[in-house]
């Protein structure tokens, strides 16, 4: 099969579907991987390191769609890769579509068949969506620990304190790989760390990470007060292909003092803080009420290297299903399929 790997175009998006290393093993097994020119290259991997494991390189995205028949790339596709899709194309790439009718509706226009990365499910886990999940989780509180710095808008406060000053206040909603990983860097920082959740045994977890991390199960009421005394509220709720809840209220945001932060890791899936609207690292916050919401739709893409790399290593054996053609017989990746020849599969976006 002929295999591309566009140059991604969203904003400061430097992330690359495949790193040489994997692009190589897709080589080894005599499929033809096309690259577009300049990739890899904010990752660290310029074009000769892909020609060098017998990848060939596409001088534009027009070049590269059109030797093109298996399509794996990082984000969505935005106007200027749906320009290029063709119905022949299977694409395979993050692509929450639930909060963006606009394109499922391009989408089932092209006739084209797309898999997204975030609805490839495993025993009941989603090992390509985990990977960014967890940087992002990551990610979450080393942004906002920066933005409550004073010289940004934020309270001025070292969110783990120090001797004779009180630590800082994290709430966390949604205790699954993203916000499991922003509790587990947040306890690390020696912030007072409150998680929520609806499920006893990640509760269970959390409250494993230390003793300044309290773990309680979604009350409404509990919730709203945590936001209210939090500094920094991380949003953090999946609900698998669909678009999130608003499980944070703006009532809520406006109950936070001046200066607070809130981080939407939801945002891809339309964000479950009420207040949330999407940006791009070209302008990444904004306030709102007083508050500053960091809502950026592709947060791993700030590292790039890291991410590619964790990337790469989860959707690799599922790219060698593709290639090969022999997908259909892995559940997972069928459950995966959100449009097939240009029609609605996945019960979530038929519910929606």
């Amino acid at each position: 099969m002929r295999v591309g790997i566009p140059r991604e175009l969203k904003p400061k998006e430097g992330r690359v579907g495949l790193i040489p290393a994997a692009a190589a093993e897709l080589a080894r097994r005599g499929h033809e991987v096309w690259v577009e020119s300049q990739a890899g290259v904010q990752s660290g991997y310029p074009d000769a390191l892909y020609q060098s494991v017998g990848c060939r390189i596409a001088q534009n995205h027009r070049e590269l769609f059109e030797n093109s028949e298996l399509v794996i790339k990082v984000k969505e596709p935005i106007a200027e890769d749906l320009d290029c899709l063709a119905r022949h194309h299977l694409l395979f790439c993050y692509l929450h579509l639930a909060p963006v009718p606009k394109l499922t509706e391009a989408l089932l226009r092209i006739g084209l068949t797309a898999i997204a990365f975030e609805t490839v499910e495993e025993n009941r886990r989603l090992p390509l969506l985990a990977p960014m999940s967890d940087i992002a989780g990551r990610l979450s509180i080393q942004i906002g620990t920066h933005l409550l710095h004073q010289p940004e808008g934020g309270k001025g406060i070292l969110l783990g304190g120090v001797t004779a000053a009180r630590r800082g206040r994290v709430t966390i909603v949604g205790a699954g790989v993203a916000g499991g990983s922003a509790a587990e860097v947040a306890a690390a920082l020696g912030a007072q760390v409150t998680v929520f959740d609806l499920d006893l045994d990640k509760l269970e977890k959390m409250r494993q990470l230390g003793p300044n991390v309290t773990a309680l199960y979604a009350h409404a009421e509990d919730v709203a007060r945590s936001v209210a005394q939090a500094d920094l509220v991380v949003g953090a709720v999946l609900v698998t292909g669909e678009k999130a809840p608003h499980v944070i209220s703006k009532t809520m945001v406006q109950s936070m003092q001046p200066g607070s932060v809130v981080v939407d890791i939801s945002v891809d899936q339309g964000g479950c803080i009420e207040s949330t609207v999407p940006t791009t690292y070209e302008k990444p916050t904004y306030v709102w009420e007083g508050v500053t919401h960091f809502t950026v739709t592709n947060m791993p893409g700030a590292v790039p290297r890291t991410s590619s790399q964790a990337l790469s290593a989860a959707i690799t054996p599922y790219a060698m299903r593709l290639a090969d053609g022999t997908w259909r017989q892995q559940e997972s990746l069928v459950r995966g399929v959100n449009v097939e020849n240009g029609r609605i599969v996945h019960p979530a976006l038929l519910k929606s």
